[in-house]
């Protein structure tokens, strides 16, 4: 699995210590980290955490990346701005119960993580509990086992709803602002970790024409 990690301005300064323990987990597992930044606080790509939501749909939609780990002061704007995209069932995780849980109930494909409230002695500690439980068991198997079939079944559901409620990405990308999307992909290593992976040609071909 490819995961991309991504890191809005305001946290910036931790994305060195998150990336390291990642991988340190993830890695073993034989998933794959990408980090797309922010690298520091000063970046010239300056990403909040509504652009993260794009480039978290840009990487799960086209299949740039399986998995996308992202987040900001209180996890909470990340998690919203990336359940706004289509393609991206976002979960809000803030202890190792609920990486396991998150994973194994709603099996979604990005999580969003306070990496500023609670975030002090132990930080890297509760970070590694959080990705083995989130990556370390599978997918969609249902917890507790007696719920298995009800929450498979509403995840269908829920896939379902959001195809409904969501416009093509290309679509939303020829309506947004061109200057915010032009910002969001104006990372250091943005092209090098998207082009070569993307399977949407026309996503790709758009973003290149900006």
């Amino acid at each position: 699995m490819r995961i991309a990690l991504i890191n809005e301005n305001s946290q910036a300064a931790k994305n060195a210590m998150i990336e390291a323990t990642l991988k340190k987990v993830v890695e073993p597992m034989g998933h794959t980290v990408v980090n797309m930044g922010m690298y520091t606080p000063e970046d010239k790509c300056q990403l909040t955490y509504v652009k993260n939501g794009l480039l978290a749909a840009l990487m799960l939609e086209t299949g740039a990346a399986d998995y996308v780990v992202t987040g900001c002061g209180t996890g909470e704007g990340a998690m919203l701005a990336c359940n706004a995209f289509p393609g991206v069932l976002c979960g809000h995780l803030t202890d190792p119960s609920d990486g396991y849980m998150f994973a194994q109930i709603n099996d979604g494909n990005c999580v969003a993580l306070p990496f500023a409230k609670d975030f002090g002695w132990g930080a890297e500690l509760k970070l590694e509990m959080i990705f083995q439980q989130l990556f370390g068991f599978g997918h969609g198997q249902g917890y507790p086992r007696e719920r298995v079939e009800p929450e498979q079944r509403n995840k269908k559901i829920l896939d379902g709803v959001k195809k409904l409620t969501h416009r093509p990405l290309l679509d939303i990308l020829r309506d947004l602002d061109a200057d915010f999307v032009r910002e969001t992909i104006s990372g250091e290593h943005f092209a090098e970790n998207f082009y070569p992976f993307c399977r949407d040609a026309e996503i790709a071909a758009f973003l290149k024409s900006l």
